[in-house]
């Protein structure tokens, strides 16, 4: 590469993201003035921006995107893991845990009920039933984060989000396995324990990288070697978390509960954090609906319009119930089903395997989550601040 070719690709670069965050200054302000979240608007100017429409991202942001997802939810995890300490459990611990639970196993079960119903044969239905309970994090956090939203109903919605992903990676490996059994492949016990692996490996990493953590948070100095400390622990528990294969948004959810709880001065590390999220997530949601592709929501047909509705009715079902049973007041279980709706990499991700363990089944299965998952990612952030309006909280 000559020295103009190497000029030419840095101008490029440095075009592309001084673009990309003034691109989150205007969907952050139109967000304070629309009933539309900024994280709606930014996937909005993604798609534009992207192949689907004007295709005017440069080739090699394709390859920021698979870190810049990593490092976003990180960070997230590490944040939502503040709401977890054991003062906040005890309160919440209880209500949390079947809250999330029940909703996961009702999206899960409406999906496998209502396909069969409608035809779909039974791999196809048990695989698109394990992946419906998976949520997207990212976008709930920033919404609440954007809304400014405090009280029961929020720590409610963070604590279920924060553990939705452990229930849908544990519902989907054993639906996963149930599928392979009847289709006579086998293997069910290997991918229990590899699901174990993910979800409690995950946890002790956490746990084990909090302990130094916690104990340096206070002893250093405020401001820059704070930043330094929270920063450094967050990709170093996510990048650990990738290189063993456990589930690095759990891992990070573990490490910032343990911190919260342990720490001398518990609140630096997350203020830390929240200083310089933001324009890690421009980057992320931009450069999510550039990937999300509008051709996928024309091939969702009769399957992938009824499997979008029986989620959300599974979800809504399940707050309701679960609300209930965990003696949740009524504002909280009313309207926490409308707000999880945002659906996005853990499905993608789960699709992705489905579809090479039965390779038959791509056809149906990738563009019926693809789809479903532009819808969820355009809509759900909506319904989430239409929840918290609702719930009194912002």
């Amino acid at each position: 590469m000559t020295d103009a070719q190497q000029t030419q690709q840095i101008a490029e670069i440095l075009l592309t993201v001084g673009a990309i965050f003034l691109a989150g200054l205007v969907a952050d302000l139109v967000g304070r003035h629309t009933p539309l979240p900024r994280v709606t608007l930014l996937l909005l100017a993604g798609i534009l921006v992207g192949p689907s429409v004007l295709d005017l991202l440069p080739p090699f942001t394709d390859h920021w995107f698979p870190v810049l997802t990593d490092i976003a939810l990180a960070m997230i995890g590490f944040l939502i893991g503040e709401q977890l300490t054991p003062d906040s459990l005890r309160k919440l611990g209880r209500r949390v845990l079947i809250l999330s639970a029940s909703k996961v196993l009702l999206a899960s079960a409406c999906v496998f009920a209502g396909l069969l119903l409608i035809g779909v044969g039974l791999p196809a239905a048990l695989l698109l039933a394990g992946i419906a309970p998976a949520t997207a994090p990212a976008a709930t956090f920033d919404v609440v984060h954007e809304s400014g939203a405090q009280g029961e109903f929020t720590q409610t919605l963070l604590g279920v989000v924060a553990i939705d992903d452990a229930w849908g990676i544990m519902i989907f490996t054993v639906l996963l396995s149930v599928a392979q059994a009847l289709s006579g492949d086998g293997g069910e016990s290997g991918e229990l324990l590899r699901a174990a692996w993910e979800i409690f490996g995950a946890i002790g990493l956490g746990a084990l990288l909090a302990l130094p953590m916690a104990y340096l948070t206070g002893r250093i100095e405020r401001g820059e070697p704070t930043q330094a400390e929270a920063l450094g622990f967050v990709l170093l528990c996510s990048g650990v978390a990738l290189w063993i294969e456990v589930s690095y948004l759990l891992a990070c959810v573990t490490l910032g509960a343990v911190v919260a709880s342990l720490a001398k001065r518990q609140r630096r590390p997350f203020r830390a954090i929240e200083g310089i999220e933001w324009p890690y997530l421009i980057l992320f949601f931009l450069l999510a609906g550039a990937s999300l592709h509008l051709d996928a929501l024309s091939a969702v047909g009769l399957i992938g319009a009824a499997y979008i509705l029986l989620r959300s009715a599974g979800l809504y079902l399940g707050a309701q119930l679960g609300g209930r049973l965990g003696g949740a007041p009524p504002t909280v279980y009313r309207w926490i089903g409308l707000a999880v709706l945002p659906q996005a990499g853990v499905a993608l991700g789960l699709a992705l395997v489905a579809a090479h363990a039965f390779p038959e089944l791509e056809g149906l299965i990738l563009p019926t989550v693809f789809g479903s998952t532009v819808l969820f990612e355009l809509i759900g952030p909506i319904g989430t601040r239409f929840a918290l309006r609702r719930a009194g909280e912002v």
